[in-house]
């Protein structure tokens, strides 16, 4: 099983910006101990960016354009027994990341860390980010316009598990009420131990499936340890938490079939303190995933 590092640098789905600048600074850092295949798919510099938060389809056909070459990629890769690690970009570059792993492994789960479920439609949304939609396409809630070139089945909400969630939009919260997505919160966390709640995730995302995606999204972190996000959001993770998660998630290494790293957005770090974070984290997947010549996907 090869590795492949696929840079995703759009910042479309969300109206701050910096984000798109995130894959090139973190892939520029990989050279110094990555010598793998990589790929960059970089944001349009002439796309004219609507930032209007009054505006609920912001971006959406730039989003499409840009997230049809990244899913057509992901599948392409994937076909030649490639292992993807998705670094992004905005949390929106995870739908086409995710549904080519469904394309291509036809069952499987998701683990979505992050501070939002980004379980919210066209209808329901505040401010039009389309980040905030990403797993609502993927399990295919509404968000068709979202999903175009994607053709098959999406992702089973029974098999989606939130981890790290901590503001919830209130229609976000009727959205996912009877979802049969599972969500564990930053509170679950503290009080049960990453490893229960790890554990407890790849049963649920992992049960009869042929693999798990995974999407890590920074903002899981406290602001005060991950300031460079996007959309921050107090009472987060710390660092050492968010290295467990990681290490949790290879300890079912043989069960991932793709993985995403999202939203660093170096706009907004400080110190470098986030950039730090982030190589640590894709680092720990790159020795997990290249020593794994025995990689092989879960079938039952």
């Amino acid at each position: 099983m090869k590795t492949i590092v696929i840079g995703a640098g759009s910042d479309l789905g969300v109206h701050i910006d910096g984000a798109s600048l995130g894959p090139t600074q973190l892939m520029n850092d990989l050279k110094g101990f990555y010598q793998g295949e990589t790929l960059l798919f970089e944001q349009d510099e002439e796309i004219i960016k609507s930032r209007n938060l009054s505006d609920r389809r912001k971006n959406e056909f730039e989003v499409e354009k840009f997230n049809t070459q990244l899913y057509n990629a992901v599948i392409e890769k994937e076909e030649s027994e490639y292992f993807p690690i998705v670094i992004g970009g905005d949390h929106s570059v995870s739908i086409p990341s995710a549904l080519a792993s469904m394309k291509n492994y036809e069952q499987i789960g998701i683990i979505w860390i992050a501070a939002h479920p980004d379980y919210n439609t066209f209808e329901s949304t505040v401010t039009g980010n389309i980040h905030g939609l990403s797993l609502a396409a993927i399990t295919g809630y509404k968000c068709n316009e979202l999903r175009y070139y994607h053709e098959g089945p999406t992702v089973p909400t029974s098999r989606c598990v939130v981890i790290g969630a901590r503001n919830i939009d209130e229609a976000e919260k009727d959205n996912i009420k009877y979802s049969g997505i599972t969500v564990f919160t930053t509170q679950d966390i503290k009080e049960r131990g990453v490893k229960a709640i790890m554990d407890e995730a790849f049963k649920i995302a992992g049960f009869k499936n042929n693999g798990v995606h995974i999407s890590f999204d920074l903002d899981v972190m406290d602001p005060e340890v991950a300031p460079g996000v996007s959309v921050p959001e107090l009472d987060g993770l710390n660092e050492d938490d968010a290295m467990d998660l990681n290490s949790e998630i290879m300890k079912h290494i043989e069960e991932v079939v793709s993985y995403d790293l999202i939203e660093y957005n170096p706009l907004r770090d400080m110190n470098r303190k986030t950039e730090q974070i982030a190589i640590n984290l894709i680092a720990q997947v790159l020795k997990y995933a290249e020593d794994k010549g025995k990689y092989k996907t879960i079938t039952y």
